[in-house]
């Protein structure tokens, strides 16, 4: 079973900016996708595991406050769309208003995906093959 198939919420790959607080430093970054129980953030100094965080994601509807645990970090690597240098996050504490804000834009992704990717299939449906 992959890795993907055994998380308790559905991702999407929805950027929205990251503000992120340990101690006095801020880092930002972005998320290269996100549930209602985390995140993968990408940014260029991402903080190492078990870290507990302060961030605020800017939601297109408003910014969420959450707390949240580092649960693994890359550090190195090339940095481009493959390999993105970041973290997963969990989150710890965050509002259900702001759980439900992040459900609801997954779940709208999740559909416009659907759609586009069913709309792809029909149009290869109708090609003719010489």
């Amino acid at each position: 079973m992959a890795f993907e198939d055994q998380r308790s919420h559905p991702r999407a790959n929805l950027r929205w900016s990251v503000s992120v607080q340990l101690g006095g430093s801020v880092a930002e970054g972005v998320t290269k996708d996100i549930s209602e129980g985390g995140a993968y953030v990408c940014c260029a100094n991402p903080m190492g595991p078990e870290e507990v965080l302060d961030m605020v994601i800017n939601a297109p509807d408003k910014p969420l406050n959450v707390k949240a645990e580092v649960v693994w970090s890359s550090m190195s690597g090339l940095d481009d769309e493959i390999t993105p240098r970041g973290m997963g996050v969990r989150f710890l504490n965050i509002d259900s208003e702001d759980r439900r804000i992040i459900a609801k834009a997954v779940v709208e992704h999740l559909s416009e995906v659907t759609e586009s990717e069913d709309l792809q299939a029909s149009m290869f449906d109708t090609l003719e093959i010489d």
